[in-house]
């Protein structure tokens, strides 16, 4: 159990840092570029397979929802370099995200 939560926290790490980087970094195109890096360095010292597909995968979903979402006003953005509706590196956090949650579920065998 004490290997699982190493892991747990080991790959929560970029995910952490991408949130915690949100209220310091004002500027949506610099933090975008970070995420990128972050997301890169993260797939560099471990990329599972068909990892690359997932991320797509949760960055499209994760923009047509948040679409939805903004043009019933469910979610409004202050930030919104994104088609005018949301920060331009949401769909990178989301993406990542996705990632996260199927290393878990791999982990933890749900």
């Amino acid at each position: 159990m004490g290997n699982k939560i190493k892991i747990t926290f080991l790959n929560i790490i970029p995910l952490v840092l991408m949130i915690g980087l949100i209220p310091f970094i004002l500027n949506d195109y610099i933090l975008t570029f970070l995420y990128i890096l972050i997301i890169f360095i993260s797939f560099s010292i471990k990329k599972e397979s068909k990892e690359i597909k997932l991320f797509f995968l949760g960055f499209f979903i994760m923009i047509i929802s948040e679409i939805i979402f903004t043009s019933t006003k469910v979610e409004v953005f202050e930030r919104n370099t994104l088609f005018g509706l949301m920060p331009l590196w949401l769909p990178f956090l989301w993406g990542y995200g996705f990632i996260v949650i199927k290393r878990f579920i791999k982990i933890y065998n749900f």
